[in-house]
C-alpha cells in the first residue's frame, strides 16, 4: 500500500478510537472501554476495516479490538468506524506476536482471521498466522471454549490450516471450502468481496480451544563418546 502524505493527521482525527498504550491494557480492555460489553472479539489484521466496521455494527454489545501492523490501511478502517460512529470498536496498531503482552489469560472470547498474508514458501511458513507458534499464543489469551474464526481464497493455506489448527488444542467445525456457494454469508471484507465477484471460492472454518498439554520435547541423546587415541 501506498504511504499516505497525510497519515498523522488523519490518525490524530480518529484518536478517540486507537489504544496508544496497549501494554498497560492486559485484563482491563471492558473495565476502561466498555463495561457492559458481553465479549471481547479480536480481529487480526483488519486492513480498510470493511469486516471490522460490519461487525461491529451488527453487535454493538460487543467490543472488538483490531489489530493492524499497516498504520495506512489501519488509518481507514479507524475513519469508517469514526464515520459510522460507532463506540464499541477500537484499533491497536502492532504485530501479532504481542497478544500476550496485551491482553490477560482468558480474557479473549473469540479471534478473527481474515485473509492473512499465506506466506506460500515452506521456509516461511512459521509467519503464517494459523501455524502452530501462534496457535500457543492465541491460547495464552483466549478463553476456554474460545474461538477462532478463519478464512481465506489461499486453498494452500486453508488445507496447511485444517492440519494444523487441530494439533494445537483446537477443534474444528462449519469447515467449508465454498463459503458463498448459495449466497453471500455473513460480514465480507474487502478482499472477500472482491474475490466473490470473481467468482472465487472462499474457504471457512471455526475452532474452538479445548483443553490441552503442548507435548514434552524429546530430549536428544548425548553424543558418544570417543576413545582416545
Amino acid at each position: 500500500m501506498r504511504k499516505k502524505k497525510n497519515l498523522v493527521p488523519r490518525m490524530e482525527r480518529c484518536a478517540a478510537c486507537l489504544v496508544q498504550e496497549p501494554y498497560e491494557m492486559p485484563g482491563t480492555w471492558r473495565e476502561k472501554l466498555m463495561p457492559e460489553a458481553r465479549e471481547l472479539r479480536l480481529e487480526l489484521g483488519c486492513g480498510k476495516g470493511r469486516f471490522t466496521m460490519g461487525v461491529a455494527q451488527a453487535e454493538p454489545d460487543v467490543l472488538f479490538v483490531a489489530v493492524e501492523v499497516v498504520p495506512d490501511a489501519m488509518v481507514v478502517a479507524m475513519e469508517r468506524c469514526t464515520a459510522a460512529g460507532l463506540s464499541n470498536v477500537f484499533f491497536v496498531s502492532a504485530n501479532a506476536d504481542q497478544l500476550p503482552l496485551f491482553f490477560a489469560p482468558g480474557e479473549v472470547d473469540c479471534i478473527y482471521l481474515n485473509f492473512s498474508d499465506p506466506w506460500p514458501s515452506k521456509r516461511h511458513a512459521k509467519r503464517r498466522l494459523t501455524h502452530g507458534n501462534f496457535l500457543k499464543l492465541y491460547r495464552k489469551v483466549l478463553k476456554e471454549g474460545g474461538q477462532i474464526q478463519f478464512k481465506t481464497d489461499n486453498q494452500p493455506l486453508f488445507e496447511f490450516s485444517v492440519e494444523e489448527i487441530p494439533r494445537f488444542g483446537f477443534t474444528l467445525s462449519e469447515v467449508t471450502r465454498d463459503l458463498h456457494a448459495n449466497g453471500p454469508v455473513g460480514v465480507m471484507t474487502d478482499y472477500e468481496a472482491k474475490f466473490h465477484e470473481q467468482g472465487l471460492p472462499i474457504n471457512r472454518l471455526v475452532a474452538t480451544m479445548v483443553p490441552w498439554e503442548e507435548p514434552a520435547e524429546e530430549e536428544k541423546p548425548a553424543p558418544a563418546e570417543t576413545a582416545e587415541k
